[in-house]
């Protein structure tokens, strides 16, 4: 048989182990330096859920009909389930940068549509315009022009909240 390695010297060796690893993680965590814009750009995001009208209005049953179904499911209403998507169109200095049409979530499409784009622009005043639809013949209903001014690594987020009147900018 080999012989036995001292616990003293495999300790000190697990110990230098350790160190090294520590130092190499510490090292490589704030090194190189990571900026995700450059210094003299800025970030807009465009981040929101919102569920869309429903595709189809509802229709009143007869009572013909309602006496059909099952007593459990005997309502006036026939409402179906899936949403119109959510139509969204942001400009930047009269350019457009963003357009599309969000799709409901949901395996009936029945769940808010979601979106969360990010865009790097050049620090400075901008005359910013947004629209949306969520209705199903596509018409904006929503509209907010706003002039902002963006500092360089600034962060402006636009969510939108239709109880607060539509588009917020944070």
């Amino acid at each position: 048989m080999g012989k036995a390695t001292p616990p003293l010297s495999r300790f000190a060796g697990q110990a230098a182990a350790y160190v090294l690893f520590a130092a190499f993680i510490g090292v490589f965590s704030d090194t190189p330096a990571y900026h995700p814009i450059g210094p003299d750009e800025a970030a807009i995001k465009l981040s929101f859920s919102h569920a869309g009208e429903r595709a189809q209005p509802c229709r009143t049953r007869s009572p013909e009909e309602v006496a059909q179904l099952p007593p459990n499911m005997r309502l006036a209403l026939d409402c179906p389930r899936e949403r119109s998507p959510v139509r969204v169109e942001l400009r930047l200095d009269d350019r457009l940068v963003y357009e599309d049409a969000l799709r409901p979530a949901g395996l009936k499409r029945d769940m808010a549509s979601t979106v969360y784009r990010r865009f790097t622009v050049p620090a400075g005043e901008h005359a910013l315009a947004l629209r949306l639809s969520d209705r199903p013949d596509g018409e904006f209903n929503y509209a907010r022009e706003a002039r902002v001014t963006l500092r360089p690594a600034q962060l402006l987020v636009i969510d939108f909240k239709p109880e607060s009147g539509g588009f917020v900018l944070q």
